[in-house]
Protein backbone atom coordinates (compact mmCIF):
# COMPACT_ATOMS: atom_id res chain seq x y z
CA UNK A 1 0.00 0.00 0.00
CA UNK A 2 1.33 3.43 -0.93
CA UNK A 3 2.06 5.73 1.99
CA UNK A 4 0.16 9.08 1.87
CA UNK A 5 3.44 10.91 2.41
CA UNK A 6 4.75 9.47 -0.87
CA UNK A 7 1.55 9.89 -2.83
CA UNK A 8 2.70 12.29 -5.57
CA UNK A 9 0.11 12.59 -8.34
CA UNK A 10 2.15 14.64 -10.76
CA UNK A 11 5.33 16.56 -11.45
CA UNK A 12 5.17 20.35 -11.83
CA UNK A 13 6.81 21.34 -15.09
CA UNK A 14 6.35 23.74 -18.02
CA UNK A 15 5.88 26.61 -15.59
CA UNK A 16 8.13 29.69 -15.83
CA UNK A 17 10.33 30.71 -12.92
CA UNK A 18 9.35 33.83 -11.02
CA UNK A 19 10.60 37.07 -12.56
CA UNK A 20 12.83 38.17 -9.70
CA UNK A 21 16.50 38.63 -8.93
CA UNK A 22 17.00 41.11 -11.76
CA UNK A 23 17.94 44.78 -12.06
CA UNK A 24 14.98 46.91 -13.14
CA UNK A 25 17.28 49.54 -14.63
CA UNK A 26 20.05 47.67 -16.42
CA UNK A 27 17.61 44.99 -17.64
CA UNK A 28 15.47 47.60 -19.40
CA UNK A 29 17.17 48.75 -22.61
CA UNK A 30 14.52 51.35 -23.35
CA UNK A 31 14.64 52.96 -19.91
CA UNK A 32 18.44 53.14 -19.85
CA UNK A 33 18.51 54.75 -23.30
CA UNK A 34 15.72 57.15 -22.34
CA UNK A 35 17.45 58.35 -19.16
CA UNK A 36 20.63 59.10 -21.10
CA UNK A 37 18.79 60.82 -23.95
CA UNK A 38 16.66 63.01 -21.72
CA UNK A 39 19.55 64.41 -19.72
CA UNK A 40 19.90 62.25 -16.61
CA UNK A 41 22.85 60.11 -17.61
CA UNK A 42 24.77 61.18 -14.49
CA UNK A 43 22.15 59.38 -12.39
CA UNK A 44 22.84 55.99 -14.02
CA UNK A 45 24.89 54.66 -11.09
CA UNK A 46 22.24 55.61 -8.53
CA UNK A 47 19.47 54.18 -10.68
CA UNK A 48 21.44 50.98 -11.23
CA UNK A 49 21.79 50.48 -7.50
CA UNK A 50 18.10 51.25 -6.95
CA UNK A 51 17.06 48.92 -9.76
CA UNK A 52 19.07 46.07 -8.26
CA UNK A 53 17.46 46.60 -4.87
CA UNK A 54 13.93 46.66 -6.30
CA UNK A 55 14.43 43.48 -8.29
CA UNK A 56 15.14 41.29 -5.28
CA UNK A 57 12.60 38.68 -4.30
CA UNK A 58 12.28 40.31 -0.87
CA UNK A 59 11.32 43.76 -2.19
CA UNK A 60 9.04 42.35 -4.86
CA UNK A 61 7.16 40.49 -2.12
CA UNK A 62 6.71 43.71 -0.16
CA UNK A 63 4.40 44.83 -2.96
CA UNK A 64 2.31 41.69 -2.58
CA UNK A 65 2.12 42.07 1.18
CA UNK A 66 1.10 45.74 1.04
CA UNK A 67 -1.82 44.81 -1.20
CA UNK A 68 -2.83 41.76 0.83
CA UNK A 69 -2.83 43.33 4.29
CA UNK A 70 -4.75 46.51 3.61
CA UNK A 71 -4.90 49.77 5.61
CA UNK A 72 -7.31 49.72 8.54
CA UNK A 73 -9.08 52.77 9.97
CA UNK A 74 -8.82 53.11 13.73
CA UNK A 75 -11.40 55.78 14.56
CA UNK A 76 -11.21 55.27 18.33
CA UNK A 77 -8.85 53.77 20.87
CA UNK A 78 -9.98 51.00 23.22
CA UNK A 79 -11.19 53.55 25.77
CA UNK A 80 -13.41 55.38 23.28
CA UNK A 81 -11.18 58.36 22.59
CA UNK A 82 -11.25 59.65 19.03
CA UNK A 83 -7.97 58.81 17.24
CA UNK A 84 -8.60 59.14 13.46
CA UNK A 85 -5.60 57.03 12.55
CA UNK A 86 -4.92 54.56 9.76
CA UNK A 87 -2.87 51.46 10.49
CA UNK A 88 -0.63 50.09 7.72
CA UNK A 89 1.15 46.79 7.33
CA UNK A 90 4.94 47.03 7.90
CA UNK A 91 5.52 46.31 4.18
CA UNK A 92 3.91 49.64 3.30
CA UNK A 93 6.30 51.52 5.57
CA UNK A 94 9.26 49.60 4.13
CA UNK A 95 8.25 50.62 0.60
CA UNK A 96 7.82 54.22 1.70
CA UNK A 97 11.30 54.15 3.24
CA UNK A 98 12.82 52.81 0.02
CA UNK A 99 11.18 55.54 -2.06
CA UNK A 100 12.17 58.33 0.31
CA UNK A 101 15.75 57.07 0.58
CA UNK A 102 15.97 57.27 -3.22
CA UNK A 103 14.60 60.82 -3.15
CA UNK A 104 11.35 60.07 -5.00
CA UNK A 105 9.55 62.38 -2.56
CA UNK A 106 11.46 65.51 -3.62
CA UNK A 107 15.01 65.13 -4.97
CA UNK A 108 14.57 67.68 -7.82
CA UNK A 109 14.09 70.41 -5.19
CA UNK A 110 17.17 69.69 -3.09
CA UNK A 111 18.94 72.74 -4.52
CA UNK A 112 16.53 74.87 -2.47
CA UNK A 113 18.42 73.87 0.67
CA UNK A 114 21.69 75.31 -0.62
CA UNK A 115 20.42 78.17 -2.74
CA UNK A 116 22.13 76.70 -5.81
CA UNK A 117 20.82 75.76 -9.23
CA UNK A 118 18.71 72.67 -9.96
CA UNK A 119 20.71 69.58 -10.80
CA UNK A 120 20.54 68.97 -14.59
CA UNK A 121 18.19 66.10 -15.35
CA UNK A 122 16.92 65.94 -11.77
CA UNK A 123 13.26 65.51 -12.75
CA UNK A 124 14.07 62.79 -15.28
CA UNK A 125 16.27 60.98 -12.73
CA UNK A 126 13.58 61.06 -10.06
CA UNK A 127 10.95 59.82 -12.49
CA UNK A 128 13.18 56.98 -13.67
CA UNK A 129 13.15 55.83 -10.06
CA UNK A 130 9.37 56.28 -9.95
CA UNK A 131 9.03 54.30 -13.20
CA UNK A 132 10.84 51.37 -11.57
CA UNK A 133 9.28 51.57 -8.11
CA UNK A 134 5.77 51.63 -9.59
CA UNK A 135 6.49 48.26 -11.17
CA UNK A 136 6.96 46.85 -7.67
CA UNK A 137 4.08 48.65 -5.91
CA UNK A 138 2.08 51.64 -7.09
CA UNK A 139 -0.24 52.50 -4.20
CA UNK A 140 2.34 53.95 -1.82
CA UNK A 141 3.45 56.19 -4.68
CA UNK A 142 0.41 58.40 -4.07
CA UNK A 143 1.81 60.21 -1.00
CA UNK A 144 5.31 60.11 -2.53
CA UNK A 145 4.01 61.90 -5.64
CA UNK A 146 1.99 64.44 -3.67
CA UNK A 147 4.92 65.24 -1.40
CA UNK A 148 7.15 66.08 -4.34
CA UNK A 149 4.40 68.09 -6.01
CA UNK A 150 3.62 70.09 -2.86
CA UNK A 151 6.94 71.93 -3.06
CA UNK A 152 6.14 74.27 -5.99
CA UNK A 153 2.79 75.15 -4.40
CA UNK A 154 4.44 75.90 -1.04
CA UNK A 155 6.87 78.24 -2.77
CA UNK A 156 3.98 80.69 -3.24
CA UNK A 157 4.24 81.31 0.52
CA UNK A 158 7.84 81.85 1.58
CA UNK A 159 7.46 81.50 5.34
CA UNK A 160 5.56 78.22 5.05
CA UNK A 161 8.05 76.90 2.48
CA UNK A 162 10.95 77.79 4.76
CA UNK A 163 9.39 75.73 7.54
CA UNK A 164 8.15 72.72 5.58
CA UNK A 165 10.36 72.21 2.50
CA UNK A 166 13.46 71.09 4.49
CA UNK A 167 11.30 68.47 6.19
CA UNK A 168 10.03 67.26 2.82
CA UNK A 169 13.53 66.95 1.39
CA UNK A 170 14.82 64.74 4.19
CA UNK A 171 15.62 61.27 2.88
CA UNK A 172 14.70 59.68 6.20
CA UNK A 173 11.18 58.30 6.21
CA UNK A 174 9.36 58.68 9.50
CA UNK A 175 5.98 56.95 9.76
CA UNK A 176 5.29 57.91 13.36
CA UNK A 177 2.08 59.77 14.24
CA UNK A 178 3.67 62.72 16.01
CA UNK A 179 4.00 66.48 15.27
CA UNK A 180 6.07 67.28 12.18
CA UNK A 181 8.64 69.29 14.10
CA UNK A 182 9.59 66.11 16.00
CA UNK A 183 10.02 63.94 12.89
CA UNK A 184 13.01 63.17 10.68
CA UNK A 185 10.95 63.67 7.52
CA UNK A 186 7.39 64.39 6.40
CA UNK A 187 4.92 63.55 3.65
CA UNK A 188 2.15 65.63 2.08
CA UNK A 189 -1.33 64.90 0.76
CA UNK A 190 -4.06 67.01 -0.77
CA UNK A 191 -7.79 67.60 -0.47
CA UNK A 192 -9.60 69.21 -3.39
CA UNK A 193 -12.83 67.51 -4.38
CA UNK A 194 -16.17 67.45 -2.58
CA UNK A 195 -19.36 65.44 -3.00
CA UNK A 196 -21.31 68.05 -4.92
CA UNK A 197 -18.52 69.31 -7.18
CA UNK A 198 -15.88 66.74 -8.06
CA UNK A 199 -13.76 68.30 -10.80
CA UNK A 200 -15.65 71.58 -10.43
CA UNK A 201 -13.74 72.70 -7.34
CA UNK A 202 -15.25 76.19 -7.54
CA UNK A 203 -18.45 74.54 -6.31
CA UNK A 204 -16.73 73.63 -3.04
CA UNK A 205 -18.66 74.55 0.11
CA UNK A 206 -15.90 74.03 2.69
CA UNK A 207 -15.27 77.40 4.35
CA UNK A 208 -12.19 79.00 5.91
CA UNK A 209 -12.52 81.78 8.46
CA UNK A 210 -9.48 83.86 9.46
CA UNK A 211 -8.41 83.64 13.09
CA UNK A 212 -7.25 87.26 13.01
CA UNK A 213 -6.85 89.68 10.15
CA UNK A 214 -6.18 86.88 7.68
CA UNK A 215 -4.05 87.18 4.59
CA UNK A 216 -1.07 85.28 3.13
CA UNK A 217 0.52 82.95 5.65
CA UNK A 218 -2.14 83.62 8.28
CA UNK A 219 -4.05 81.01 10.28
CA UNK A 220 -7.66 80.13 9.41
CA UNK A 221 -10.25 77.68 10.74
CA UNK A 222 -11.54 75.32 8.07
CA UNK A 223 -14.93 73.63 8.35
CA UNK A 224 -16.40 71.26 5.77
CA UNK A 225 -15.56 67.99 4.05
CA UNK A 226 -13.53 66.30 1.31
CA UNK A 227 -14.95 63.41 -0.67
CA UNK A 228 -11.50 62.14 -1.75
CA UNK A 229 -8.67 62.74 0.70
CA UNK A 230 -5.77 60.47 -0.14
CA UNK A 231 -3.13 59.32 2.29
CA UNK A 232 -4.74 60.75 5.46
CA UNK A 233 -1.72 59.77 7.58
CA UNK A 234 0.45 62.34 5.83
CA UNK A 235 1.88 65.09 8.02
CA UNK A 236 0.22 67.95 6.15
CA UNK A 237 -2.17 68.59 3.28
CA UNK A 238 -2.86 71.22 0.66
CA UNK A 239 -6.60 71.91 0.92
CA UNK A 240 -9.04 74.08 -1.02
CA UNK A 241 -11.65 76.07 0.91
CA UNK A 242 -13.80 79.16 0.43
CA UNK A 243 -12.20 82.12 2.22
CA UNK A 244 -13.84 85.57 2.38
CA UNK A 245 -11.93 86.47 -0.78
CA UNK A 246 -12.86 83.33 -2.73
CA UNK A 247 -11.57 79.81 -3.24
CA UNK A 248 -8.15 79.58 -1.61
CA UNK A 249 -5.36 77.10 -0.95
CA UNK A 250 -4.32 76.23 2.60
CA UNK A 251 -1.66 74.17 4.34
CA UNK A 252 -3.40 71.98 6.90
CA UNK A 253 -1.05 70.06 9.23
CA UNK A 254 -2.05 66.85 11.00
CA UNK A 255 -1.00 68.44 14.32
CA UNK A 256 -1.44 72.04 15.41
CA UNK A 257 1.64 74.05 16.50
CA UNK A 258 0.88 73.32 20.17
CA UNK A 259 1.11 69.58 19.52
CA UNK A 260 -2.62 68.78 19.51
CA UNK A 261 -4.13 66.58 16.81
CA UNK A 262 -5.85 68.82 14.26
CA UNK A 263 -9.62 67.99 14.07
CA UNK A 264 -9.45 66.17 10.71
CA UNK A 265 -12.12 63.50 11.16
CA UNK A 266 -11.72 60.42 8.96
CA UNK A 267 -15.24 59.21 8.13
CA UNK A 268 -14.25 56.08 6.26
CA UNK A 269 -11.67 54.61 3.88
CA UNK A 270 -12.62 54.23 0.24
CA UNK A 271 -13.06 50.68 -1.02
CA UNK A 272 -11.35 51.21 -4.35
CA UNK A 273 -11.11 48.99 -7.41
CA UNK A 274 -7.31 49.14 -7.20
CA UNK A 275 -4.66 51.26 -5.48
CA UNK A 276 -5.59 49.31 -2.39
CA UNK A 277 -2.40 49.68 -0.37
CA UNK A 278 -2.99 53.45 -0.35
CA UNK A 279 -5.55 54.72 2.14
CA UNK A 280 -7.91 57.09 0.37
CA UNK A 281 -10.52 58.54 2.67
CA UNK A 282 -13.53 60.76 3.23
CA UNK A 283 -12.96 63.39 5.89
CA UNK A 284 -14.64 66.24 7.72
CA UNK A 285 -12.85 69.29 9.07
CA UNK A 286 -14.22 70.54 12.38
CA UNK A 287 -12.72 74.03 12.51
CA UNK A 288 -9.32 72.58 11.63
CA UNK A 289 -6.33 74.92 11.72
CA UNK A 290 -4.80 75.78 8.35
CA UNK A 291 -2.53 78.46 6.93
CA UNK A 292 -3.23 80.43 3.74
CA UNK A 293 -0.84 79.93 0.83
CA UNK A 294 -0.62 83.11 -1.23
CA UNK A 295 -3.60 85.41 -1.49
CA UNK A 296 -7.26 84.63 -0.95
CA UNK A 297 -9.05 83.71 -4.15
CA UNK A 298 -5.95 82.22 -5.83
CA UNK A 299 -6.56 78.68 -4.71
CA UNK A 300 -7.00 77.11 -8.13
CA UNK A 301 -3.78 78.63 -9.44
CA UNK A 302 -1.83 77.41 -6.43
CA UNK A 303 -3.22 73.88 -6.32
CA UNK A 304 -2.87 73.50 -10.10
CA UNK A 305 0.85 74.07 -9.69
CA UNK A 306 0.83 70.93 -7.57
CA UNK A 307 -1.44 69.07 -9.99
CA UNK A 308 0.88 69.83 -12.91
CA UNK A 309 3.58 67.74 -11.27
CA UNK A 310 1.27 64.95 -10.17
CA UNK A 311 -0.07 64.67 -13.73
CA UNK A 312 3.44 64.05 -15.03
CA UNK A 313 3.85 61.36 -12.37
CA UNK A 314 0.60 59.77 -13.54
CA UNK A 315 1.96 59.43 -17.08
CA UNK A 316 5.39 58.12 -16.08
CA UNK A 317 4.07 55.73 -13.43
CA UNK A 318 1.56 54.33 -15.90
CA UNK A 319 4.31 53.77 -18.45
CA UNK A 320 6.23 51.95 -15.72
CA UNK A 321 3.32 49.64 -15.01
CA UNK A 322 2.98 49.01 -18.74
CA UNK A 323 6.64 47.97 -18.77
CA UNK A 324 6.09 45.53 -15.90
CA UNK A 325 3.00 44.05 -17.57
CA UNK A 326 4.92 43.47 -20.81
CA UNK A 327 8.00 42.16 -19.00
CA UNK A 328 5.86 39.59 -17.20
CA UNK A 329 4.15 38.53 -20.43
CA UNK A 330 7.38 38.21 -22.42
CA UNK A 331 9.03 36.33 -19.55
CA UNK A 332 6.14 33.89 -19.23
CA UNK A 333 5.93 33.25 -22.95
CA UNK A 334 9.69 32.71 -23.21
CA UNK A 335 9.41 29.66 -20.93
CA UNK A 336 5.94 28.26 -21.55
CA UNK A 337 5.66 25.53 -24.21
CA UNK A 338 2.36 25.02 -26.05
CA UNK A 339 1.88 22.74 -29.06
CA UNK A 340 5.58 21.78 -29.03
CA UNK A 341 6.76 25.40 -29.35
CA UNK A 342 7.55 28.16 -26.90
CA UNK A 343 4.65 30.61 -26.74
CA UNK A 344 6.92 33.46 -27.79
CA UNK A 345 7.69 31.54 -31.00
CA UNK A 346 4.02 31.12 -31.92
CA UNK A 347 3.36 33.69 -34.70
CA UNK A 348 0.13 35.07 -33.25
CA UNK A 349 1.52 35.39 -29.73
CA UNK A 350 4.68 37.03 -31.04
CA UNK A 351 2.49 39.58 -32.84
CA UNK A 352 0.62 40.39 -29.64
CA UNK A 353 3.75 40.72 -27.53
CA UNK A 354 5.56 42.88 -30.07
CA UNK A 355 2.53 45.16 -30.33
CA UNK A 356 2.43 45.55 -26.54
CA UNK A 357 6.15 46.31 -26.50
CA UNK A 358 5.72 49.00 -29.16
CA UNK A 359 2.98 50.70 -27.15
CA UNK A 360 5.08 50.63 -24.00
CA UNK A 361 8.19 52.07 -25.64
CA UNK A 362 6.10 54.88 -27.14
CA UNK A 363 4.51 55.66 -23.77
CA UNK A 364 7.94 55.74 -22.14
CA UNK A 365 9.38 57.98 -24.85
CA UNK A 366 6.50 60.45 -24.68
CA UNK A 367 6.29 60.74 -20.89
CA UNK A 368 10.04 61.19 -20.40
CA UNK A 369 10.25 63.79 -23.15
CA UNK A 370 7.71 65.77 -21.15
CA UNK A 371 9.80 65.14 -18.02
CA UNK A 372 12.77 66.75 -19.75
CA UNK A 373 10.69 69.88 -20.35
CA UNK A 374 10.15 70.14 -16.57
CA UNK A 375 13.91 70.09 -16.06
CA UNK A 376 14.44 72.91 -18.57
CA UNK A 377 11.29 75.03 -18.33
CA UNK A 378 12.76 77.62 -15.97
CA UNK A 379 15.56 78.60 -18.31
CA UNK A 380 13.96 77.89 -21.69
CA UNK A 381 10.70 79.52 -22.83
CA UNK A 382 10.13 76.94 -25.55
CA UNK A 383 10.45 74.09 -23.07
CA UNK A 384 8.05 75.89 -20.72
CA UNK A 385 5.52 76.19 -23.55
CA UNK A 386 6.03 72.52 -24.47
CA UNK A 387 5.43 71.57 -20.84
CA UNK A 388 2.15 73.47 -20.62
CA UNK A 389 0.72 71.80 -23.72
CA UNK A 390 2.21 68.32 -23.62
CA UNK A 391 1.78 67.46 -19.93
CA UNK A 392 -1.99 66.97 -20.27
CA UNK A 393 -1.48 65.40 -23.70
CA UNK A 394 0.87 62.75 -22.30
CA UNK A 395 -1.25 62.14 -19.22
CA UNK A 396 -4.36 61.71 -21.38
CA UNK A 397 -2.96 59.29 -23.93
CA UNK A 398 -0.62 57.13 -21.85
CA UNK A 399 -3.25 56.59 -19.16
CA UNK A 400 -5.96 55.84 -21.74
CA UNK A 401 -3.91 53.16 -23.48
CA UNK A 402 -2.80 51.38 -20.33
CA UNK A 403 -5.86 49.42 -19.09
CA UNK A 404 -6.34 47.53 -22.34
CA UNK A 405 -2.61 46.80 -22.53
CA UNK A 406 -2.67 45.42 -18.98
CA UNK A 407 -5.60 43.17 -19.82
CA UNK A 408 -3.92 41.87 -22.99
CA UNK A 409 -0.69 41.18 -21.10
CA UNK A 410 -2.71 39.34 -18.46
CA UNK A 411 -4.27 37.17 -21.14
CA UNK A 412 -0.79 36.20 -22.35
CA UNK A 413 -0.28 34.55 -18.96
CA UNK A 414 -3.51 32.61 -19.27
CA UNK A 415 -5.17 31.53 -16.04
CA UNK A 416 -1.98 32.27 -14.11
CA UNK A 417 -2.51 35.94 -14.88
CA UNK A 418 -5.98 35.94 -13.34
CA UNK A 419 -5.02 34.79 -9.86
CA UNK A 420 -3.85 36.99 -7.02
CA UNK A 421 -0.50 35.28 -6.44
CA UNK A 422 0.87 37.07 -9.48
CA UNK A 423 1.23 40.78 -10.18
CA UNK A 424 -0.80 40.96 -13.41
CA UNK A 425 -4.17 41.33 -11.68
CA UNK A 426 -2.89 44.06 -9.39
CA UNK A 427 -1.52 46.02 -12.35
CA UNK A 428 -4.80 45.64 -14.21
CA UNK A 429 -6.80 47.02 -11.29
CA UNK A 430 -4.31 49.83 -10.81
CA UNK A 431 -4.32 51.10 -14.39
CA UNK A 432 -7.57 53.13 -14.48
CA UNK A 433 -6.75 55.30 -11.47
CA UNK A 434 -4.14 57.49 -13.14
CA UNK A 435 -6.58 58.35 -15.91
CA UNK A 436 -9.15 59.45 -13.32
CA UNK A 437 -7.02 61.17 -10.68
CA UNK A 438 -5.54 64.62 -11.22
CA UNK A 439 -8.02 65.33 -14.01
CA UNK A 440 -9.96 62.85 -16.12
CA UNK A 441 -9.52 62.46 -19.87
CA UNK A 442 -12.00 65.18 -20.75
CA UNK A 443 -10.36 67.57 -18.30
CA UNK A 444 -6.97 66.93 -19.90
CA UNK A 445 -8.34 67.69 -23.36
CA UNK A 446 -9.98 70.90 -22.13
CA UNK A 447 -6.74 71.90 -20.42
CA UNK A 448 -4.91 71.55 -23.73
CA UNK A 449 -7.47 73.81 -25.44
CA UNK A 450 -7.30 76.36 -22.62
CA UNK A 451 -3.52 76.45 -22.76
CA UNK A 452 -3.60 76.94 -26.51
CA UNK A 453 -6.19 79.72 -26.24
CA UNK A 454 -4.06 81.57 -23.69
CA UNK A 455 -0.82 80.95 -25.53
CA UNK A 456 -1.42 80.25 -29.25
CA UNK A 457 2.29 80.34 -30.06
CA UNK A 458 2.80 77.28 -27.87
CA UNK A 459 1.28 75.14 -30.61
CA UNK A 460 4.07 76.27 -32.91
CA UNK A 461 6.63 75.01 -30.41
CA UNK A 462 5.07 71.55 -30.55
CA UNK A 463 4.64 71.58 -34.33
CA UNK A 464 8.20 72.77 -34.87
CA UNK A 465 9.54 69.87 -32.84
CA UNK A 466 7.41 67.43 -34.80
CA UNK A 467 8.69 68.93 -38.06
CA UNK A 468 12.24 67.91 -37.18
CA UNK A 469 11.19 64.28 -37.79
CA UNK A 470 9.55 64.96 -41.16
CA UNK A 471 10.87 63.12 -44.18
CA UNK A 472 11.87 59.88 -42.48
CA UNK A 473 8.49 58.15 -42.55
CA UNK A 474 5.61 58.67 -44.94
CA UNK A 475 2.93 57.70 -42.42
CA UNK A 476 4.31 60.20 -39.93
CA UNK A 477 4.38 62.98 -42.51
CA UNK A 478 0.77 62.35 -43.49
CA UNK A 479 -0.38 62.35 -39.87
CA UNK A 480 1.48 65.58 -39.17
CA UNK A 481 -0.25 67.26 -42.10
CA UNK A 482 -3.59 66.02 -40.79
CA UNK A 483 -2.88 67.47 -37.35
CA UNK A 484 -2.04 70.88 -38.81
CA UNK A 485 -5.23 70.76 -40.87
CA UNK A 486 -7.24 69.96 -37.75
CA UNK A 487 -6.23 73.28 -36.21
CA UNK A 488 -7.33 75.25 -39.28
CA UNK A 489 -10.94 74.28 -38.56
CA UNK A 490 -11.74 75.94 -35.24
CA UNK A 491 -15.45 75.16 -35.38
CA UNK A 492 -16.38 72.47 -32.90
CA UNK A 493 -12.78 72.16 -31.70
CA UNK A 494 -13.88 71.17 -28.19
CA UNK A 495 -16.01 68.31 -29.48
CA UNK A 496 -13.06 67.01 -31.50
CA UNK A 497 -10.46 67.57 -28.82
CA UNK A 498 -10.02 63.92 -27.87
CA UNK A 499 -9.15 63.10 -31.46
CA UNK A 500 -6.74 66.02 -31.69
CA UNK A 501 -5.01 65.30 -28.38
CA UNK A 502 -4.61 61.67 -29.41
CA UNK A 503 -3.00 62.77 -32.67
CA UNK A 504 -0.61 65.06 -30.79
CA UNK A 505 0.42 62.27 -28.42
CA UNK A 506 1.00 59.66 -31.09
CA UNK A 507 2.88 62.09 -33.31
CA UNK A 508 5.20 63.21 -30.51
CA UNK A 509 5.88 59.58 -29.56
CA UNK A 510 6.46 58.74 -33.22
CA UNK A 511 8.79 61.71 -33.66
CA UNK A 512 10.95 60.59 -30.72
CA UNK A 513 11.08 57.01 -31.97
CA UNK A 514 12.04 58.16 -35.47
CA UNK A 515 14.94 60.18 -34.11
CA UNK A 516 16.19 57.81 -31.42
CA UNK A 517 14.81 54.26 -31.59
CA UNK A 518 15.90 51.52 -33.99
CA UNK A 519 14.22 51.79 -37.37
CA UNK A 520 12.34 48.53 -36.88
CA UNK A 521 10.62 50.12 -33.86
CA UNK A 522 9.80 53.52 -35.38
CA UNK A 523 8.64 52.06 -38.70
CA UNK A 524 6.32 49.58 -36.98
CA UNK A 525 4.91 52.23 -34.66
CA UNK A 526 4.26 54.79 -37.39
CA UNK A 527 2.82 52.22 -39.78
CA UNK A 528 0.26 51.06 -37.23
CA UNK A 529 -0.48 54.08 -35.03
CA UNK A 530 -0.19 56.77 -37.69
CA UNK A 531 -0.51 55.04 -41.06
CA UNK A 532 -3.72 53.08 -40.67
CA UNK A 533 -6.58 52.42 -38.31
CA UNK A 534 -4.97 49.41 -36.64
CA UNK A 535 -7.91 48.98 -34.30
CA UNK A 536 -8.20 48.66 -30.56
CA UNK A 537 -6.97 45.07 -30.34
CA UNK A 538 -3.28 44.37 -29.90
CA UNK A 539 -1.67 41.74 -32.09
CA UNK A 540 -2.53 43.17 -35.51
CA UNK A 541 0.94 44.19 -36.68
CA UNK A 542 1.18 43.92 -40.48
CA UNK A 543 3.54 41.70 -42.43
CA UNK A 544 7.06 43.03 -42.66
CA UNK A 545 7.35 44.17 -39.03
CA UNK A 546 10.47 42.74 -37.39
CA UNK A 547 8.64 41.25 -34.42
CA UNK A 548 11.63 39.23 -33.25
CA UNK A 549 13.84 42.30 -32.95
CA UNK A 550 11.12 44.20 -31.08
CA UNK A 551 10.69 41.32 -28.64
CA UNK A 552 14.42 41.03 -28.01
CA UNK A 553 14.48 44.75 -27.23
CA UNK A 554 11.65 44.32 -24.72
CA UNK A 555 13.04 41.20 -23.05
CA UNK A 556 14.41 41.53 -19.50
CA UNK A 557 18.21 41.49 -19.79
CA UNK A 558 19.78 39.42 -17.00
Amino acid sequence: MTSPSNFATHEVFNQPPALEGYNLFTSDRVLAETVEREGAGDAAASLTAFGAKLGTAEVIDLGRQANTYLPVLKSFDRFGHRTDRVEFHPSYHQLMALSVEQGLQGSPWEHLLTGGQPQPGAVVARLAGTYMMTQIEAGHGCPITMTNAAVPALLFQHDLAKEWVPRILSRKYDGRFIPAKEKTGVTFGMGMTEKQGGTDVRANTTVAEPVGAGGPGAEYRVTGHKWFFSAPMCDAFLVLAQAPGGLSCFLMPRFTPDGEVNPIRIQRLKEKVGNRSNASSEVEFQAASAWLIGEEGRGVRNIIEMATYTRLDCAVATAGMMRQAVAQAVHHCSYRTVFQKKLIDQPLMANVLADLALETEAATALSFRVARSFDRAESNEQEAAFRRIMTPVAKYWVCKRAPNLAYEAMECLGGNGYVEEGIAGRIYREMPVNAIWEGSGNVMCLDVLRALSREPDALNVVIDELETSRGANRAFDGALDALKDAFTDLAGLEGRSRQIVEMMAKLEAGAILIRHAPEYVSDAYCATRLGRDWGDIYGTLPAGVDQRAILERARVVR
